[in-house]
């Protein structure tokens, strides 16, 4: 649940209107006002209130009319009808579309009081409850965890998979955005349609608009077709924008345009098109931050951040980590025809230990090392990539992808005549090298290259600078 439960007042009377907002203040819940049933149909749309308090009487349609919608879209909110036509085939009539309970005007402002307060209540209980199940299954669509960060992100996803609100998800970088997106697009009603997946940061800037919007033959150079974007091929669906906050200033306006009007066009056409699209974007960065730094519109901020959500870094997660970490081990351990089951108890000391700076990604490369180099049915610790607990706990949370496993030489010697295997980190920094040299020092054409983020080359290369500074012992 979040903070503050959230509360639709649907009242064609502002007098009456204002007298809710003075009974209510004293439940410290956030207030959203609808004056009309198509007002209030439009607010369902963009977000899910844990509570409804209903007026029967709208002037644009009849309150239970909303309460079917509400029904018909399986939105999870308790719905209080207010009328003062209190008659005992309209009380009937509410509850059965789905009505919590049934107020008639005029009433006390304890029996409001009471009422809402009873209402707030059961839906945190029948959280709670889904909660409980979750936990004890330990999985939530591709998503693994068990523990309460993970169980407040699923409690998001499925309050906002069912509305059309915007999701922003933040997090490190390795610590599931997309598959976080996915849950929710798959829990969507729109799980039928497509879910296109655009990384912001991987693709070169003077590339990225004809990504979204398409473009038609002949509109640059080099088009040599039309092309369907982005936004046309999600068209039903989801769009997920990763790494949002890399967008070009000149496109985020152009993307603002789409989202306040509904529609785009192609590079180089006229023809105007509709975007049927919900929007679920990430970043592994501090939106605000960049908004202060002048690096995102602020307006695009407040267009895109309705629904935040937070993925927890993996030391965060308690023993998550042995969840995913079994989980990997007997995935790789099946592709790889191995033995593996489980790990003894150092390689789980091990495991717990290390704060993984690098997230499920890190964990991930660890463990295919572990099945590609070794036999046997229990991982020991032995068997791990050398993990300096020290280091790992100096990472702060915003040090995105730090600290990468380090190994005691320069490669894993096989024998024979075979070459030496050597450690990931140092594959990753040559291909890096390779590729900065290949484009001449352009990082956002070699992470193009790549098929990274430039802020993991920016990054990596800090690291480096710091460690080539580092004073020797």
């Amino acid at each position: 649940m979040t903070a503050k439960a959230r509360l639709l007042l649907v009242e064609d009377t502002p007098s009456i209107l204002r007298l809710y907002h003075e009974f209510l203040v004293k439940l410290d819940v956030e207030l959203i006002d609808a004056e009309t049933g198509r007002q209030a149909l439009s607010i369902l749309d963009e977000t899910i209130p844990d509570v409804v308090l209903l007026d029967l009487e709208l002037p644009d349609t009849n309150g239970v009319e909303i309460l079917r919608a509400i029904r018909a879209r399986a939105l999870p909110c308790a719905v209080i009808v207010v009328t003062a036509h209190g008659s005992v085939k309209t009380a009937v009539e509410a509850m059965r579309e789905g009505a919590y309970d049934f107020i008639v005007k005029p009433f006390a402002p304890d029996r409001l009081l009471i009422t809402v307060r009873n209402a707030i209540e059961r839906r945190q209980l029948e959280t709670l409850a889904a909660v409980n199940d979750t936990a004890k299954a330990g999985r939530f669509g591709d998503l693994i965890g068990s523990s309460l960060p993970m169980l407040t992100v699923y409690n998001i996803i499925e309050k906002a998979a069912k509305s059309r609100a915007t999701v922003f998800i933040t997090g490190e970088s390795g610590t599931g955005k997309e598959l976080c997106a996915q849950a929710i697009h798959q829990l969507s009603p729109r799980s039928k349609g497509p879910f296109v997946a655009v990384n912001c940061g991987a693709i070169p800037r003077e590339l990225m608009e004809s990504e979204m919007f398409g473009h038609i033959k002949g509109a640059f150079t080099g088009a040599i077709g039309t092309r369907i974007g982005a936004i046309a091929r999600a068209r039903g669906g989801t769009l997920f924008l990763d790494e949002i906050c890399e967008m070009d200033l000149a496109l985020q306006v152009k993307l603002l345009r789409v989202l306040q009007s509904g529609e785009f066009q192609k590079v180089g056409g006229s023809d105007t098109e509709s975007a049927d699209v919900r929007y679920v974007c990430a970043t592994n960065r501090d939106p605000w931050a960049e908004v202060q730094a002048g690096r995102f519109r602020e307006d695009l901020y407040y267009r895109l951040h309705v629904v935040p959500c937070a993925m927890p870094a993996l030391r965060e997660r308690d023993d998550d980590v042995l969840l995913l970490a079994r989980h990997f081990l007997r995935l790789y351990a099946e592709e790889e025809g191995k033995s593996f089951t489980d790990f003894d108890e150092g390689a789980i000391g091990a495991l717990r230990r290390y704060s993984w700076p690098g997230n499920i990604r890190e964990l991930q490369n660890a463990l295919r090392n572990v099945v590609l180099f070794h036999q046997g049915s229990q991982v020991a610790e032995a068997m791990l990539p050398r993990l300096d607990a020290n280091a790992a706990r100096r990472a702060t949370v915003n040090a995105v992808g730090a600290t990468p496993l380090r190994y005691s030489g320069s490669g894993v010697p096989l024998g024979g005549d075979r070459e030496p295997v050597k450690p990931l980190w140092l594959i990753e920094k040559e291909a890096i090298e390779a590729a900065l040299a290949a484009c001449r020092g352009n990082v956002p054409r070699a992470a193009a290259l790549l098929e990274v983020n430039p802020s993991t080359i920016y990054r990596r290369k800090s690291e480096w600078e710091k460690e080539r500074l580092a004073p020797t012992a």
